[in-house]
């Protein structure tokens, strides 16, 4: 995807059994898709800094959708039961989608997990890349990447990062 392309619709099955499209943030005025997994140790290492930057932003009209598109065959860590339990472990404050036939990662161009597409109130990608500049210590973050671009987007102001390098594992995709 290239910044200011339209984001691409998906209908994915979440970990509380409920069905999610675009149509479902439409209240949103930043939807942050983020491609994840629960095996890779960047996801692990973010997976707080989801739920904190989720929760901050919550009430400022930014919403998360958080898939998974890795191969569950071949990483049965990456299933939707095992899905299900990760959620409930970490008490996930937003959708845990799962993307079987890794049909909405390729529609994304999604490469990484964490991979980060944030959207604008009129669905166009405004931010790609990382959450920050430091996945193995949030307390030496100097960087906001996401926080910094939901400022700007719930302020109506584009972001003053618009792209950066997205890290972590490989999307596992399927043979």
């Amino acid at each position: 995807m290239e910044l200011n392309d339209a984001a691409p619709d998906f209908s994915l099955m979440a970990v509380d059994g409920k069905t999610y499209s675009l149509k479902d943030f439409d209240d949103a005025k930043a939807l942050v898709v983020i491609f994840s997994c629960n095996h890779c140790p960047y996801v692990v290492a973010y997976e707080d800094r989801m739920i904190a930057i989720q929760k901050d932003y919550a009430a400022k009209g930014a919403r998360f959708a958080v898939i998974n598109s890795n191969d569950s065959a071949a990483y049965p860590e990456d299933s939707l039961p095992e899905m299900i339990k990760r959620a409930k472990v970490k008490g996930f404050n937003f959708p845990y989608l799962f993307d079987e036939t890794q049909a909405v990662a390729k529609a994304y161009g999604a490469t990484n997990t964490p991979h980060l597409f944030v959207f604008d109130q009129g669905r166009k990608l405004a931010y790609t890349g990382k959450i920050d500049d430091d996945w193995q210590n949030p307390a030496a973050v100097k960087q906001h990447f996401l926080r910094d671009a939901l400022d700007d987007i719930v302020s109506g102001k584009p972001p003053r990062t618009a792209q950066t390098h997205a890290i972590g594992c490989t999307i596992k995709w399927k043979r």
